[in-house]
Formats: structure tokens, sequence, C-alpha cells
């Protein structure tokens, strides 16, 4: 099974597979993971980077996907930011914990630990991320003093970007060309109309009718937390049911549905974020 994610933004590990190069990794940044993968295993002559360029092939083992893609600046400095740190942990002054790499550990394993460090760090620990293994051999348990939070869900297989949608002049015309745009909802929260698809959140609750301003719902969330920027759970405000902020983004993007199965046992990967 592939997913396909609007608007996507990742950050994700190489690992090599050149016997002459073994144990090698690289951590990039990427919106189109099937891309960029024939880039680097195609050489700098296709785009791939140079320090992967002649020491392929390279397999992309996982990715960590979520990054808020509602503004593309902010989007591309998190995932950068997110990206130096994983590539960088002891210059960073937000891992100033995590242990030095030991002499019998491997690149690989070194680097995934600092990872499940980073997933429950500030700024990262509150945003709505997946951790998604795209190749399954290369699985490792999570250590129990490092399970990510509860919002932030394990996946497995392979992940595409899809386009952004947008507003077509086409869409809900007639047989002659008559445009027929449904009227705008408004929202639950502020009871303004919301004008745009890509402005609305809707609860994934069987019957919940739930149309809301993603600013709106935001910060109807962080009621008792104004210090923060995002949320990470909250009542739905239409059918008071408890959801996680993550859920209704990865709804919104069309990456939930391969998550089903394991957000019913997401108890298990650690305590609830109480920050």
């Amino acid at each position: 099974m592939v997913v396909e994610v609007e608007g996507f933004y990742g950050v994700y590990l190489l690992h090599c597979t050149n016997p002459k190069y073994k144990g090698r990794i690289y951590i990039g940044f990427t919106v189109n993971p099937e891309r960029r993968i024939q880039q680097h295993n195609g050489g700098k002559h296709k785009g791939g980077a140079w320090k992967t360029s002649g020491r392929g092939p390279w397999d992309m083992v996982l990715i960590v996907h979520g990054f808020p893609n509602d503004i593309a600046a902010q989007s591309n400095t998190q995932c950068f930011q997110f990206e130096w740190a994983w590539q960088h942990p002891h210059v960073s002054r937000r891992l100033t914990h995590v242990p030095r790499k030991t002499k019998k550990q491997s690149s690989f394993d070194f680097h995934l630990m600092v990872l499940y460090h980073m997933l429950r760090v500030a700024p990262w620990n509150r945003l709505p991320l997946t951790l998604r293994w795209l190749r399954q051999e290369y699985h490792r348990e999570l250590p129990p003093l490092l399970q990510p939070p509860l919002h932030m869900p394990l996946a497995f297989g392979q992940v595409r970007a899809r386009p952004i949608s947008k507003n077509q002049g086409e869409k809900g015309q007639g047989e002659e060309g008559t445009s027929r745009q449904p009227s705008p909802q408004r929202c639950r929260v502020c009871y303004e109309k919301v004008q745009s698809e890509d402005d609305a959140l809707h609860c994934f609750h069987p019957g919940c009718s739930l149309n809301a301003h993603v600013i709106c719902l935001s910060k109807l969330f962080l009621l008792n937390q104004p210090q923060q920027l995002i949320p990470v759970e909250g009542l739905c405000p239409s059918c008071g049911n408890s959801v996680l902020w993550g859920d209704l983004i990865r709804h919104k993007k069309g990456c939930y549905g391969d998550l089903e199965e394991v957000t019913n046992s997401q108890t298990h990967w650690g305590d609830e974020l109480h920050s």
C-alpha cells in the first residue's frame, strides 16, 4: 500500500547497501520521497547529493513527516532545523543531553537513537509528526524510555507526495458550464464563513459534522495552554469527543488510512505529553 500525502514535507534517513561503503547513512529533507531516492541513486548529475554520489545504491529506510505546511517558508524552516539537528546532534543546543556515539554503535543505530530523543523535546514534541518505516526490514524496536509522544504514530509502507489541492473553476459546474459552488459553511468556533476547504478542519468521528477554521480550532484547543503554539489534543466543539490534533491533520492530508490499526495500540508507546 502506498499512502498519498497532500503537501508533503519530510526528513529521511538513507542507508548504504554498497559493501564498499558499508554502514554509511545520510540524512536529508524532501517534498517528494520517490523522486529524491531516484536522485540519490542516480548521482550528482541526476540531482543527488555529492555525499551520496557514487556510493550507492542507497535505501530510503525511514522518514519523519507531518511538518505543518500552511506556510511553505515556515515548513521549510522547521524541516531544515529538524534535518540539521539530526545531522549534528552534539552541536544543537536542544540535544545536549544525547549520549555520544560509542565505538560499538553503528551510525545507523546512533542516529536512530538521536531521532527518538528529538521526538521527545521541544519544539518537535508538539508537532503532528509520523515516524514511517519505508523499509520494514530495517525496523528497530523503540527503547522503552524513548517512546514517541502519544500523538506521534508509527507507520509502515511507502508514501507518495500529492500536490496541494487548489479550488478550480471547473468544480461544481453544470452541463452548460454554469458554476454551482456550494454555499460556504460556517466555522463551529467563530461562526464566520469558511471560504476555502484549505482553511478547514473536520472531525472524523461518525456522525460529526464539524466544520472549523484551522486557526480557530487551534486556539480553542489551546485555551488552557496559551503559551503554546501547536495543540496536541482537545474536545471537538461539535460532537464533544476527545481528538488528537495530529489525527485531524492526518485526515486532512489523506495519510490517516494506514494508521487506523496503529492508533488502537498507541498507548503502548509511552505516556501522554504534558507540557
